[in-house]
């Protein structure tokens, strides 16, 4: 097979993937033996595909985020209904004509959504479709365990897990950070939550969840703390009040979801990587009143509606806020 789709959110793999295969097709020429399509050339790919590799047995054609891959809409007028056409012309055209790709040309179509219309039906039959789903969460820890043992560096699997909470599930992020850990530690050493907490920087939802955890023990003076320490990090002041609205209201979910006797990770629409946060907002909710997350959320939006209109400065607001609660 020599015509492959790659689509899904997780883009590390899904790049990984394409430059193996860059590497093993041997000396790329732009322009020669190597083709890049995107939307804004799309209507050349079945001429960039009938043009002859000068000098070369075969071509690459990568075609990245052409928009080719949306279903047929009755009501797609201008661009979208070009994208359509165009579609259903290549789709037709690979149909006709795979066994003369297959013979001179790699064509690699690479996207992040895509759905099942004409040329997605084309591809499933002549060639071959590899989705890049998110990784779960064991696969996260057999991925970041297996990285430091290729250093001969030792990460159990439950401290495997306190650095994908704080450092997220995206696995380009996860090697950036894993990479000053095994560094830090040296061949033959340990990594810890304390290594992780000394050196990687965590994402803004792990912060919160810290914050959070720190208002629902009445703990004032470490929720300031580590509010201050992300606006430190330069965190954008108007972030951390959405991110902080987003986290209560997730809290607030699992209160009515437990009420009415809800799937949790139904109800906060997780993703499968995600589902090692059931635990953690159901305990964290039990901090709270269903009564206090609601002021807390009513509160949240009126100093956002309070600071566009210039009445209140925010970091001031949202410090009083902390404040009110934990007295």
């Amino acid at each position: 097979m020599a015509i492959y789709l790659f689509f899904g959110e997780e883009s590390y793999l899904l790049d990984t993937k394409v430059k193996k295969m860059k590497r093993e097709f041997g000396n790329l020429i732009n322009g020669i033996n190597f083709i890049q399509i995107d939307d804004s050339n799309v209507k050349e790919i079945i001429s960039d595909i009938e043009t002859p590799a000068f000098g070369y047995e075969k071509k690459l054609i990568i075609a990245k985020n052409t928009g080719l891959f949306k279903k047929e809409k009755k009501t797609a007028k201008g661009p979208e209904l070009e994208n359509i056409k165009q579609a259903n012309k290549v789709a037709e055209y690979i149909n006709e004509n795979v066994d003369l790709i297959n013979a001179a040309v790699e064509l690699i179509f690479v996207e992040e959504v895509v759905e099942k219309n004409e040329l997605y039906k084309a591809i499933e039959k002549n060639g071959t479709i590899t989705e890049f789903a998110i990784l779960k969460l064991p696969e996260l820890v057999q991925n970041i365990q297996k990285i430091c043992a290729a250093y001969k560096v030792k990460i159990d699997s439950s401290t495997a897990k306190y650095f994908i909470e704080c450092c997220g599930t995206n696995m380009q992020d996860l090697i950036n950070e894993v990479r000053k850990l095994i560094e830090f530690v040296g061949a033959d050493g340990i990594i810890t939550n304390k290594e992780i907490d000394l050196l990687c920087i965590k994402q803004i939802d792990s912060v919160i969840f810290d914050l959070t955890d720190n208002l629902g023990k009445r703990d004032i003076e470490k929720a300031m703390q580590v509010l201050k320490e992300l606006i430190y990090e330069k965190e954008p002041i108007q972030k951390i009040l959405i991110t902080l609205y987003n986290h209560f209201k997730k809290l607030y979910i699992v209160k009515i979801a437990e009420k009415y006797r809800k799937d949790l990770a139904v109800s906060m629409k997780l993703k499968p990587n995600q589902m090692f946060l059931v635990n953690k907002y159901k305990m964290q909710a039990r901090y709270f009143t269903e009564k206090e997350i609601r002021q807390i959320l009513q509160e949240l939006i009126n100093l956002d509606a309070n600071y566009k209109i210039g009445l209140i400065d925010i970091n001031v607001g949202l410090e009083a806020i902390l404040c009110r609660y934990c007295s």
